[in-house]
């Protein structure tokens, strides 16, 4: 059993749009498993919440350049 580290929380929640936004690059791509060092299972998670988070406008679908 892998231990989680502890800057990651332990679900991901579209409404902490702090913590999502960490997870999106510079052009507003959701960053890969390799830069984010997610479980597959997290990254899924992670995915559908900031999904969810831009279809509701707490997040922006592109970046603002």
């Amino acid at each position: 059993m892998q231990k989680r580290k502890t800057n990651q929380p332990k679900y991901f929640d579209y409404k902490d749009v702090k913590v999502l936004g960490r997870y999106i690059d510079s052009y507003g791509q959701i960053e890969t498993r390799a830069k984010t060092g997610l479980s597959a299972k997290m990254q899924r998670q992670l995915s559908v919440a900031i999904k969810r988070a831009r279809h509701l406008a707490l997040l922006p679908f592109v970046a603002n350049n």
